[in-house]
């Protein structure tokens, strides 16, 4: 049974510090609030009256409310101030030697029962716990930024942490309405070990000129819904910061994918550190604001005319066809979908037909419009069907082979200057141009499920592919109201070369038996605002498609990190693929 904690000392009012001893002040808590010095105390008294002003404009508090929570926090610069509370949290600066002093001196000065916490978000809590004569009673409470405002708060354990301890933490979390995790004392804990991999990757994706700053944002907000994309999130956070959480988690690792990339050092060195200077991988009107003033324009490709698009065929009949040629019909072009039987035509119109009349239900299009679309959208069992197209955009089965034979089969078929494009998600583009005799006409237009809902359109042109073939899918993605970006043909292309990693590292986080299934997934909700957690995503891609992308990715860079994870092969191999056998990492049976 936990025991409440009445009193908490917050040592260091740095943002992250006021912004904690507020929360706990909010919830009825008694605060010692404790700086180095006058200057610091003045800064952190500041901050607290900022952020509680803009709660009260903000409608979050009354006057009356800010006031009391106020009255709360004791503040000073005597750290012999802290000696009479249960629970102490430092948050002073990210400095391994300064955190271990400080919980020395409040050794000696707090009794025996006293709980010491650290905030650290990458530092050694073993390391912290031994610099005191309490071990067992040290623990990790990493709060995230603003403490105010975010609901997520790690709490780290060591080996010889008293789970008395971890549970009087877990009671306090609850109280200040926070969501509490629970992890093992690990570079980086949950949140960071697997963010910051996927947000260097995006660095390294950047550096190798892959994809511009703007589409690898775009691709991961429009691709997978996350609130900002890698590099726009990596200026907010802070680029020396994040360099040195980076460095952290891969002297622990030793993970090559970890090694802070050469371009983020190169920015630190410069002093490029992202909003708090004005300048990072973006340019901001100043330090510490958010406007951004070097946005790029659209792409375009230059002395390029885009060939002229009346007529798409699509080849297939699965939830991505249907999905593909129900956008292109709304938005104008004849589309002609082709099946191999009757029965899958007959498929394929009934899909669109129910998903065009939910859209009419809920008030996004007339009934005229659905009609009109309707008459645009024919089917056919004949590939010579497709002969007039301006553009044919396979969406079959995830198979090479099969992919190449259904384009040797289409350059046969198909008009003269026609665009050939291919969904595939991970596969060479280049191996289906290859297939043809016409290889400057090929190009990946990768869609992302459901097409009707979803915005990004990736655009693959592969080293064959020419100039106005690009300009006209973009073209052609645009009028169909989606945001395309562009990059080279690489497996896994942006949104799956930096997904399915992190994914990997989730499920390898899972077997170490570091946390668990519920604590990954609910730090990636609420830590980083993701829509779903690793494991919930997991499912509902599938944990067979997860394991072949996985593998696509590790065969084409060869980059040991990437091997996919032993259980995940386990489970593929168990039936167990996620939402669609009712059991994956999750039960969904329930």
């Amino acid at each position: 049974m936990s025991r409440e904690l009445t009193t908490v000392a917050v040592v260091g009012l740095g943002t992250m510090g006021a912004g904690i001893a507020e929360v706990l002040a909010r919830a009825g808590i008694g605060v010692v609030g404790v700086e180095k010095d006058d200057a610091g105390l003045r800064r952190g008294l500041g901050h607290l009256a900022h952020s509680t002003d803009r709660a009260v404009a903000g409608g979050k508090l009354t006057p009356a409310e800010r006031d009391a929570l106020l009255t709360r926090i004791q503040a000073g610069t005597d750290l012999a101030a802290a000696a009479g509370a249960s629970l102490v949290i430092e948050a002073i600066d990210e400095d391994l030697d300064a955190k271990m002093a400080l919980f020395a001196r409040l050794d000696g000065l707090c009794p025996p029962e006293t709980i010491f916490a650290t905030n650290t978000s990458s530092l050694s809590v073993t390391r912290l716990a031994a610099a005191t004569g309490r071990p067992a009673r040290v623990v990790g409470t990493h709060w995230f930024n603003p403490a105010p405002v975010m609901g997520l708060v790690e709490i780290i354990s060591t080996v010889v942490t008293d789970p008395a301890v971890l549970a009087d933490l877990a009671a306090l979390v609850e109280r200040v309405d926070k969501n509490a995790v629970t992890a093992g004392d690990r570079a980086g804990f949950i949140v960071d070990a697997l963010l910051f991999g996927y947000l260097n990757n995006a660095v390294r994706m950047l550096e190798a000129h892959y994809a511009s700053r703007e589409d690898i944002d775009a691709a991961m907000r429009f691709g997978c819904g996350h609130p900002m994309g890698p590099l726009a999130l990596l200026d907010l956070i802070g680029l020396d910061t994040a360099y040195a959480i980076l460095d952290s988690i891969y002297h622990t690792s030793r993970d090559h994918l970890h090694a802070p990339a050469p371009l983020l050092k190169q920015l630190v060195t410069a002093g490029m550190l992202g909003r708090k200077t004005g300048r990072g991988f973006y340019s901001y009107a100043g330090p510490d604001s958010p406007e951004v003033v070097d946005p790029a324009p659209p792409v375009t490709i230059a002395g390029t005319t885009e060939r002229p698009v009346r007529t798409v065929g699509v080849v297939g009949t699965g939830t991505m066809a249907s999905g593909i040629a129900e956008v292109l019909a709304k938005s104008g072009y004849e589309v002609v979908v082709r099946a191999r039987t009757d029965d899958k035509v007959a498929a394929v119109r009934k899909k669109v037909e129910s998903s065009l009349a939910r859209s009419v239900e809920k008030g996004r299009m007339t009934s005229d419009d659905r009609d009109a679309t309707l008459t645009r959208l024919r089917g056919t069992t004949e590939l010579a069907d497709l002969a007039d197209a301006d553009l044919v955009i396979e969406a079959v089965v995830e198979d090479l082979a099969v992919k190449q034979a259904l384009f040797a089969e289409l350059d046969r078929v198909v008009k003269p200057g026609a665009v050939l494009a291919t969904t595939t998600s991970s596969l060479p583009v280049v191996e289906c141009a290859a297939a043809t005799g016409r290889p400057a006409d090929v190009i990946g237009m990768h869609w992302f499920n459901p097409a009707p809902a979803m915005k990004l359109v990736e655009v693959v042109p592969t080293v064959l592919t020419a100039p106005d073939v690009v300009a006209t899918v973009l073209a052609v993605a645009r009028a169909s109201r989606k945001h395309p970006v562009i990059c080279a043909d690489r497996a896994g292309f942006i949104v799956n070369a930096l997904l399915f990693p992190y994914l990997n590292d989730a499920v390898r986080m899972l077997e170490a038996h570091y946390a668990g299934v519920e604590d990954i997934d609910t730090a990636m909700k609420v830590g980083c605002g993701h829509p779903m957690g690793p494991f919930e995503l997991a499912d509902v891609v599938g944990l067979d498609v997860t394991l072949a992308i996985q593998r696509t990715l590790y065969l084409e860079f060869r980059e040991p990190g990437y091997a996919p994870a032993p259980l995940l092969e386990h489970l593929v191999t168990a039936g167990y693929l996620g939402r669609k056998t009712g059991r994956g990492f999750h039960d969904h049976r329930r």
